[in-house]
């Protein structure tokens, strides 16, 4: 490896590196919503250079969780019930989509899958909110991932992300988990591994559209 090509590979994981822990400290609220972001205050924060910094916040504008407000400033996305309302929406419909065509290619190996993924994910709620939530993505993208239609896919992703932005805010509120969210998952798991596509994308919609009516709530108060 030459010196340019080991100056370009850091210059790489340095950006990940800041992508990474930049997004995660938008999406928990450690950044709130609506804050301006600062180059100099990040790169101190992260213990790297400017340039990549820059280049993540680029990149999280892709993702929609962070703005450009001016030629050369960023902020983290605003939140707002307009917006967590479409966001919602759109889940509901791209997430049907894209579990019906999971359920009619279903096979072996991604039911496999499912039930691997979903038992991570109870393991996962023994260690704690942030092992959590990895698995709890992990468990809801492997029941679109047999759609065959990486596009899709990619932005029921995105969408997964921006929801995920506003269950952190409300995740403090005393009444937030009174239901019984390991059940809604447990039959969730059944109908698509019964290959019942109406059933599976009923129980999808209403899991989702009970924590969003919710936080909705949260917003009006």
């Amino acid at each position: 490896m030459n010196i340019l090509q080991e100056t370009g590979n850091k210059e790489t994981s340095a950006t990940r590196s800041s992508y990474l822990k930049l997004r995660q400290m938008i999406l928990t609220g450690e950044l709130p919503p609506g804050q301006k972001l600062k180059i100099e205050q990040l790169r101190a924060l992260l213990i790297t250079g400017a340039s990549p910094v820059r280049e993540a916040l680029s990149l999280l504008t892709s993702d929609m969780l962070v703005e450009r407000i001016d030629q050369r400033g960023f902020r983290a996305a605003p939140v707002g019930k307009a917006n967590f309302e479409e966001i919602l929406t759109l889940r509901c419909t791209l997430e049907e989509m894209a579990l019906r065509a999971s359920i009619a290619h279903a096979d072996a190996a991604w039911e496999e899958q499912l039930v691997l993924r979903h038992h991570h994910m109870k393991k996962a709620k023994q260690r704690g909110a942030a092992d959590f939530e990895v698995a709890h993505k992990a468990f809801h993208m492997a029941l679109l991932d047999n759609a065959h239609m990486p596009m899709l896919e990619r932005y029921c992703s995105q969408l997964y992300d921006l929801n995920i932005r506003y269950r952190y805010l409300a995740a403090g509120e005393p009444n937030y988990e009174k239901r019984s969210i390991a059940a809604e998952h447990q039959e969730i798991l059944e109908a698509a591994l019964d290959h019942d596509a109406d059933v599976a994308t009923a129980l999808l919609i209403s899991h989702y559209r009970r924590t969003g009516e919710y936080l909705s709530r949260q917003m009006d108060d």
